[in-house]
């Protein structure tokens, strides 16, 4: 039993009901932070530690009240004097120390680790700024730095430090804490980010996030994903993974020793599952730290480096598999590059294989390489991602390790996006199939409902208000005003061709045509973009600035804006999603078939009754196979017809463009009307980009995929049909609990005792 009113006189000496929501979060995050730091950590001989450069954990006060089995009694005593916790929720700061689907699966794999009482932590770093907030100007993209480290946080400090050591000179680290509860389990693991004291904030420009990328004693953890389009750049994000590891290298061999080990038996200690390929360089230099600093032979700590370290692979893109050159590297750290070069030795020696190196005829280091050689685990995130992986893009690996190689679907915490993000439905589950699903994942039962016309109703109106939020949410937070009763329709996510943004752009583009020829829809339609476009990836900056144009063009035409508008939601990050996702209608997963590993916003969307239209991409496979083909909506070409198509360089845009349903849409980019609210650069370079190029062939599936949106915006019209869908994706949403792969990690990889 908590008494916050105990709390608001100690810290305020004033009561509850007269404090501002500022006062009221301090008094409810001291509250919980000292709840949490009392509670005991997870343990067992052997430890985890999950090494991931972001983690996009979102506002913590809700999921963490949820996690303790506080919220109820915390949202009651505020109540009795009138005050509100969502108010005060909203005060919440997010930590930016993430960006997209890579750092939220790592903040629900943290969730689910502590929710099964297995001991592991995660490990980064702290970022100032993140990646950058982004926020529009005359149609297009601008930055500036993601201040959150301004007040009070939910970190803590420890009195652990570490130095690092870099080609000529070092740093020493601080390590700043984060606590994860588990679900109603008493006990919790954290969240390890290390940081330096020297940072300097101050060379961050005032106008944007432009700063001194070679001053590394004061730079070293300002941003997440620095631009990487100078050298300096490049070998800032050497810098910050070599730190990253470093640390992480040295926290986890203190902690072995003090549990015990030798460092011979340091397997039967520590595993270590490094998330994308950013941590690799833990591989060297734990087998430096083992044999320079703990005297080990050499021979030894590679072998014990190998039956500890895990590797998950997150793409197919062959340009987000990292590559370094070597001189690179040892400008960072020569130690490590001595130990990378006997390493790749080692590997030439066994396979003549060229296609297997580590170090290629460039003298560039292939991290990817690097950690399937020398890790004992290499795992996809979805069932389609790691079969290419097999067949194709790791395929020489394959042949001579397949029995490292596993798959291991992505998942997503209900904590979070069902019972934090949704709590009328949470409700609605609670009333329907009873409670029990808060603990299995598994909402099978309410599959049973399907024809209850009461059931599907309640959904219907549990949407609706979901709706009727996100329009309160928009106009208080943004100035835009929606209509909560025409369709929601959403794409969010990072900003890349590949998730072809550009093709919903020219089915809008076909949209706006049809109204102005009279061709009108049977409801108003809102579709609605949220993501960021990396600083130096102009195309992706293009497909932005097309659609805040055609957002503009929309708007200001009165034949066109009543049943049409498009919404580019400013500086999308976990809680924007939070009131996206329960108000969708339909969920846009139209990457191209085969270039998605798996896709984590597709799971929130089916978990919150959302229907998907998708290609046959990453999960979304899988969740047609859990719903069944008939409740989800697919179009477009198969994975194996794309590959066959990037093999033979079959595929030429010309063909398509030249198309008369095509071309008319393509040649708008450019038309007097968009270009009377766009840039010319910037519309001229997409439009030729589009036309003669198409890398990720938007063309190749736009007839398919016009042809399925009006399809679904005609279905929308069948409210016990739809509504029956709807109900049928949350029922089999079950699967993708990361509950579920948290469980398949531990039984296949770490081995950890709960």
């Amino acid at each position: 039993m908590i008494n916050l009113n105990e709390r608001a006189k100690e810290l305020y000496d004033d009561s509850l009901g007269n404090l501002s929501n500022e006062q009221l979060y301090t008094v409810l995050l001291r509250t919980v932070k000292e709840i949490l730091g009392a509670q005991p950590l997870n343990d067992g001989k052997k430890k985890l530690y999950y090494v991931s450069a972001e983690f996009l954990l979102g506002n913590l006060l809700d999921s963490n009240l949820i996690n303790l089995g506080i919220k109820d009694e915390v949202a009651d005593q505020l109540a009795a004097c009138g005050q509100s916790l969502e108010a005060v929720e909203a005060i919440e700061q997010e930590p930016s120390l993430g960006n997209g689907g890579l750092g939220r699966l790592a903040a629900c794999f943290m969730d689910s680790i502590a929710a099964l009482g297995l001991n592991g932590d995660g490990v980064g770093l702290n970022y100032h700024f993140g990646l950058f907030k982004q926020y529009f100007k005359d149609n297009q993209q601008y930055a500036r730095p993601d201040v959150w480290l301004d007040g009070e946080t939910w970190l803590r400090p420890t009195k652990t430090k570490y130095m690092v050591q870099f080609g000529d000179f070092s740093v020493q680290s601080t390590l700043y804490e984060i606590d994860v509860p588990g679900f109603q389990q008493g006990t919790r693991n954290r969240i390890r980010l290390f940081d330096i004291d020297t940072v300097d904030e101050s060379l961050v420009a005032e106008d944007g996030i432009a700063f001194d990328k070679t001053a590394i004693e004061k730079n070293l953890t300002l941003f997440l994903y620095p631009d990487d389009s100078d050298h300096n750049g490049r070998l800032l994000r050497l810098y910050q993974q070599y730190f990253m590891v470093s640390n992480a290298a040295q926290l986890m061999i203190a902690e072995a020793i003090a549990r015990g080990s030798n460092l011979y038996d340091l397997a039967d200690y520590v595993v270590v599952q490094i998330n994308d390929t950013h941590p690799t360089m833990i591989i060297p230099e734990l087998i430096r730290l083992l044999t320079a600093e703990h005297g080990l032979p050499f021979d030894e700590a590679v072998d014990i480096t190998s039956r500890i370290v895990a590797f998950t692979n997150h793409t197919i893109l062959a340009e987000a598999l990292e590559k370094w050159p070597l001189d690179d590297i040892r400008t960072v750290s020569p130690a490590i590059v001595m130990i990378i070069e006997q390493l790749a030795e080692r590997v030439h020696a066994q396979y003549d294989d060229p296609k297997v190196a580590i170090i290629d005829e460039t003298n560039t280091v292939h991290m990817a390489h690097l950690a399937i050689h020398y890790g004992f685990s290499i795992n996809g995130v979805s069932a389609l991602h790691t079969d290419i992986l097999k067949r194709s893009e790791l395929k020489a690996f394959y042949r001579y390790y397949p029995e490292k190689f596993n798959n291991k679907t992505n998942g997503i915490t209900f904590r979070r996006w069902l019972m934090s993000a949704n709590p009328a439905l949470t409700n609605y589950l609670n009333r329907w199939i009873g409670t029990e699903w808060q603990e299995t994942s598994d909402l099978t039962a309410l599959a049973a409902y399907q024809e209850d016309d009461k059931a599907l109703i309640e959904i219907f109106g549990i949407k609706q208000q979901a709706k009727q939020r996100l329009a309160a949410h928009l106009e208080e937070t943004k100035g835009i005003r929606i209509d909560p009763t025409s369709i929601i329709d959403v794409q969010v996510k990072r900003m890349h061709e590949y998730k072809r943004q550009q093709m919903l752009a020219l089915y809008i583009i076909k949209k706006y045509l049809m109204i102005k020829s009279g061709e009108r829809p049977e409801r108003p339609i809102t579709i609605i973009f949220g993501g960021k476009a990396a600083p130096a990836y102009t195309l992706a900056q293009d497909i932005i600035h097309l659609l805040l144009a055609l957002s503009e063009l929309i708007a200001n035409d009165p034949e066109v804006s009543p049943y049409l508008q498009v919404v580019f939601v400013e500086n999308y990050n976990v809680t924007e999603a939070e009131y996206l996702i329960p108000a969708a209608d339909i969920s846009e997963q139209i990457s191209l078939a085969s270039k998605e590993a798996s896709g984590t916003g597709n799971m929130k969307f089916m978990l919150n009754g959302a229907l998907t239209i998708c290609t046959f991409d990453g999960a979304n496979i899988e969740m047609a196979d859990q719903v069944g083909h008939d409740n989800i909506y697919t179009f477009g070409e198969s994975s194996e017809t794309v590959e066959r198509l990037y093999h033979s360089s079959g595929y030429h845009s010309e063909t398509y463009y030249a198309r008369e349903t095509i071309k008319p849409l393509v040649d708008f980019i450019v038309s007097d009307e968009l270009l009377a609210y766009g840039s010319p650069e910037r519309l001229e370079r997409l439009y030729h980009d589009i036309k003669s190029h198409d890398y990720f062939m938007a063309l190749l599936d736009l007839e398919s995929y016009i042809a399925i949106k009006e399809r679904v915006y005609a279905d929308y019209e069948d409210r016990h049909t739809w509504d029956r869908k709807s109900l049928l994706n949350i029922a089999h949403a079950g699967y993708f609990s990361s509950d579920r792969a948290i469980r398949e990690y531990n039984q296949d990889i770490w081995h950890l005792k709960g």
